[in-house]
C-alpha cells in the first residue's frame, strides 16, 4: 500500500473500528467489557482531585497495555470532538467565578476556572479513550451479543432487546463504511478543484455540503440493500434464533470482574471517604 493509501486508511479510522489482536482484553467476554466501560465512565464523574485523575489514568494505561492498544489509536477518537473541547475550555476558563487572576471586558480568568477546565477536559479525554478500548477490542457483533445477553431480562416486560442490539450492531458496522465513503467523495471533489481547507469554519462547513449530499444518498442506498438482504433471508427478529458462539464466562472473566470491583471501591474510597478522613 502506498503513502496515499496509508494516509487515507489512517484518516478513515474512527471510534468504532475493531482491531483484531490476540490480547487478554480481546479474549474477555463482551459483557465484562461493557460493564467495565460503564463503571469506568461512572467513576469519572465522582468528585475529582489530582489523585483521582491519576488513578483513572493509571487504570486506563493498565487496560490499554493489556489490550495492546496504541496511544494514537486511543486518542484518535478525540479529534472529531475538538470543537466541543474548545467550547468547554473557553466557557469554564473565562466565565467561572472565583479568585480573579486576569480580567478584560466580559472575560475573567480565575483560579477556580483553571482548575475546573483541567478536570473537565481530563474527564472528557479519559471518557473517550476508555470508550475506545471497548470498540478496539470488541467486534460490533460481540458488542450486540453482550448487550442482548446483559439486558435479556427486559424481554419479560416486552422490550425488544434483540432488535435494539441488532440496530446498534448495524450502526457500528456503518461507521467505518461511511467514513471511508466520506473520504472517497471528498477526494473526488478535491480532484475536481474543490478546496476544503481555506476560509473560516462557516465557509468550510458550507463547502462540505457537496460531500454530505452524496454521502446521505449512499447511506440510504446501503440501508435499502441491507434491508432487502435481511428480508430475503427471512429475518424476523430474535424469535427462535440460536448463536454459533454462545457467551460463557471463563476464569479470566471472573478475575476481570474482581479487578473492576476493586477499582470502583478504591475510586469511591478516594472520592467520598478519604476527604472526610483527611479533615
Amino acid at each position: 500500500m502506498g503513502k496515499g493509501g496509508e494516509k487515507m486508511k489512517r484518516r478513515s479510522l474512527t471510534l468504532g473500528v475493531y482491531q483484531p489482536v490476540n490480547s487478554l482484553v480481546h479474549r474477555l467476554d463482551p459483557r465484562v467489557k461493557l460493564a467495565g466501560t460503564l463503571l469506568y465512565v461512572i467513576t469519572l464523574f465522582f468528585p475529582m482531585n489530582p489523585l483521582g485523575l491519576a488513578m483513572s489514568l493509571a487504570f486506563l494505561i493498565m487496560v490499554s497495555l493489556l489490550a495492546k492498544a496504541s496511544l494514537p489509536a486511543l486518542l484518535r477518537g478525540i479529534k472529531p470532538l475538538w470543537f466541543i473541547l474548545l467550547f468547554t475550555m473557553v466557557v469554564n476558563l473565562f466565565f467561572t467565578r472565583g479568585h480573579v487572576l486576569w480580567a478584560a471586558g466580559p472575560f475573567t480568568l480565575t483560579r477556580e476556572g483553571i482548575s475546573n477546565t483541567i478536570y473537565i477536559l481530563a474527564r472528557l479525554v479519559l471518557l473517550v479513550a476508555g470508550s475506545s478500548i471497548l470498540t478496539l477490542t470488541t467486534s460490533p457483533g460481540d458488542v450486540a451479543d453482550g448487550l442482548e445477553k446483559s439486558l435479556g431480562f427486559l424481554t419479560r416486560i416486552h422490550i425488544p432487546v434483540h432488535e435494539y442490539a441488532m440496530m446498534m450492531s448495524i450502526a457500528m458496522h456503518f461507521i467505518p463504511i461511511l467514513s471511508e465513503e466520506f473520504e472517497r467523495i471528498r477526494r473526488a471533489q478535491m480532484a475536481r478543484g474543490a478546496d476544503f481547507e481555506e476560509g473560516n469554519i462557516l465557509v468550510r462547513a458550507k463547502k462540505t455540503l457537496p460531500v454530505l449530499v452524496p454521502l446521505f444518498v449512499s447511506a440510504l442506498r446501503r440501508a435499502g440493500q441491507l434491508a432487502m438482504a435481511m428480508d430475503a433471508r427471512c429475518y424476523q427478529g430474535g424469535r427462535g434464533r440460536t448463536k454459533l458462539h454462545p457467551l460463557n464466562y471463563s476464569k479470566e472473566d471472573y478475575c476481570a470482574y474482581a479487578v473492576l470491583v476493586l477499582y470502583v471501591m478504591l475510586m469511591a474510597f478516594e472520592a467520598f471517604l478519604l476527604p472526610g478522613l483527611a479533615h
